[in-house]
């Protein structure tokens, strides 16, 4: 989307404001086109103020600061210090709407049980359509240029590549994604022993992606999977292990890889797996779809 694009965006209202990573969420809408009828449909705007760039201070003493109030400042525009980065949900559904207003957090404890009776059929609800980014990616019809790294192989294979939320230039704010190229495995639930070459092998090819490309050495990087995730198709962030402010890797959502190595490691070779048989904690929004049922059983559990 072009920055032409921006000058039709209808703000409708502010769905969040997070002082921790400097963004805000806007609501509005987009014109678009439904064979000849023109139209607006909903969009988010997620607008971040990016990351001060290393040679920051030498700019202080030449005119960068062209205004000031109390402890604010105004930059001019200078192409090597981009202001702020700016995402496009659009057009924006209900589910999109939902995620990015602010929530109210509360733990939930999920069981097997609870899983089987209340999670899996959530997650079995959604259409294919839901993921079929995924699908474009993976075949290679978006963001070919952009995978570092590609195994083919359909039941074990993943790609690696720069997450969206990353500008590709800052090091400490490092951000790549790795996704699994099976659909079998929606969450974190779904692995099994016979996972443990694929995992390791995302292990592997991250630390040598990042330190060939970003010198950072190994143990520069912390690799988690999110439970639960914000799609159901299995992936692992990468992110530089120095990055602060990210609340997705806070506990109770992530799961460091390393972990989840350890623990299929030393499980059955046939039956259940241990993720299967693991009571997860975990803190669930107020606007997401699980909210209300996870809430409501939680009474039910044994002290």
């Amino acid at each position: 989307m072009d920055a032409k694009a921006f000058q039709e965006f209808a703000f409708e209202r502010l769905l969040n404001e997070d002082p921790a990573s400097h963004s805000l969420a806007l609501l509005g809408t987009l014109p678009a086109t439904a064979g000849d009828v023109p139209q607006r449909l909903p969009a988010i705007l997620r607008v971040e103020r990016t990351p001060l760039s290393a040679d920051f201070p030498r700019h202080l003493s030449s005119g960068l600061v062209q205004d000031y109030s109390w402890l604010f400042a105004w930059f001019g525009t200078r192409s090597e210090i981009p202001d702020v980065k700016i995402s496009v949900i659009f057009p924006a559904t209900e589910v999109h709407i939902r995620k990015y207003t602010k929530q109210e957090i509360l733990m939930v404890h999920e069981t097997p049980e609870i899983y089987d009776r209340i999670v899996k059929p959530y997650i079995l609800s959604f259409p294919p359509s839901r993921t079929l980014w995924v699908d474009d990616l993976l075949s290679g019809k978006s963001e070919a240029d952009r995978i570092l790294y590609k195994d083919e192989a359909s039941d074990y294979g993943y790609i690696i590549l720069p997450d969206m939320k990353w500008d590709m230039t800052t090091v400490s704010a490092l951000y790549l994604v790795a996704i699994a190229q099976s659909r079998a495995i929606r969450s974190l639930r779904d692995l099994r022993k016979h996972h443990l070459g694929m995992l390791k092998s995302i292990r592997r090819e991250s630390l040598k992606i990042v330190r060939e490309k970003w010198d950072l050495l190994e143990g520069g990087i912390r690799l988690f999977v999110h439970y639960q995730p914000s799609y159901y198709h299995f992936h692992v962030h990468i992110v530089n292990a120095n990055q602060s402010g990210y609340l997705g890797s806070t506990v109770g959502q992530a799961h460091l890889l390393d972990d989840i190595i350890s623990m299929l490691e030393i499980d059955i070779d046939d039956g259940s797996s241990i993720l299967e048989k693991m009571t997860f904690t975990y803190g669930l929004g107020d606007q997401h779809g699980l909210f209300e049922k996870m809430v409501a059983v939680q009474p039910e559990l044994p002290e």
